[in-house]
């Protein structure tokens, strides 16, 4: 019989492409592959198979505290993992869903404790990219994915990057080019009558208060246990120290810079890179990590990024920043 934490431990060769049908095969043998979303690339597996989830967090070095989450190509694939899906949370989904939206609702018995470390909800989704909908069509079972990248780590947005990341770990990563938003889910739960935020994602307040007549609450830092994946307080993070910018600082040859779109007098390529051409904080969100990565690989001693303005998207990108920074700023 397959076991997926043999070929974790002895290592495999990854391969990268774009067959569902190669990829279904993989999901149904027990072993753990790399899929693409629209917001950022998975690490999936069979969530009823124990073994083939528990791979998830070996690859990963995960702890088992941080829930994972299911991805469904439909609402009549969630049900029988769903208890009960309130009003307030049904209007988000008419808007944003499929796409870069998390759903934390009561679960039934059907979801293993090892999804949910133990707890009585449960992360769902309903991904929006073609060729993951196009294999969650054919799949009879719902996907555990939490990122595919080592924890606490950058989260790839290329096939390429999860290669990088995870190779020798995982037979396949399905190719489905790069991730349309570049930032993860936005998770949304209830707590009484109103909408509560557990991980500030691709789908910024303002928009959900538009549908929602109010802006909601935001609950996305518990260390201890975590409600939804994202809220552990180190996360994100290269593996050079990162910081942010200050104006007042010289150039070094020694460090590498990122800023949103212009450079400061001084800060030339190639230690600096622009996040955007036009400024746009949606293209920042979508290069953000991809760049993190390009710029981690160089070698500098340390990175400086520039802080986005506290709105949109740009306060999910600063809600990643600190996280990626306060490894490196106690």
């Amino acid at each position: 019989m397959f076991n997926p934490l043999t070929l974790y431990l002895y290592g495999m060769i990854t391969r990268i492409s774009s067959d569902v049908h190669r990829a279904k095969s993989a999901l149904d043998k027990g072993q753990a592959i790399g899929i693409p979303t629209e917001t950022v690339y998975g690490l999936a597996a069979n969530a009823l198979n124990p073994a083939a989830v528990e791979s998830i967090f070996q690859i990963k070095g995960r702890p088992h505290s941080n829930p994972l989450i299911l991805h469904f190509f439909d609402v009549q694939q969630a049900r029988p993992y769903i208890q009960e899906f309130d009003p307030e949370l049904q209007r988000i989904m008419e808007v944003f869903s499929p796409g870069p939206i998390t759903f934390l609702v009561p679960k039934t018995k059907a979801v293993p404790s090892l999804i949910t470390a133990g707890l009585d909800k449960v992360a769902i989704r309903f991904p929006s990219q073609p060729l993951l909908r196009r294999l969650l069509s054919l799949l009879d079972f719902p996907l555990a994915a939490p990122s595919a990248n080592k924890y606490g780590a950058v989260s790839p947005t290329l096939a390429q990057q999860v290669k990088e990341q995870l190779s020798g770990e995982i037979p396949l990563v399905l190719d489905g080019g790069p991730c349309g938003f570049g930032l993860e889910s936005t998770i949304v739960g209830m707590e009484g009558p109103k909408a509560v935020v557990y991980r500030l994602g691709s789908v910024p307040l303002d928009d959900l208060a538009v549908v929602l007549g109010y802006i909601p609450t935001v609950k996305n830092h518990k260390e201890e246990q975590p409600m939804a994946p994202g809220m552990v307080k180190y996360h994100y993070a290269p593996t050079t120290p990162l910081h942010y910018f200050s104006p007042t600082q010289n150039p070094s040859t020694q460090c590498g810079y990122l800023f949103l779109q212009h450079f400061p007098k001084g800060f030339d390529y190639p230690n600096s890179i622009a996040l955007s051409t036009d400024g746009n904080l949606k293209t920042v969100a979508r290069n953000l990590y991809s760049m993190l990565i390009e710029m981690d690989s160089r070698g500098y001693s340390k990175l400086y990024i520039e802080k986005p303005k506290p709105e949109g998207i740009g306060l999910t990108i600063i809600d990643r920043l600190n996280r990626a920074t306060a490894k490196y700023n106690p």
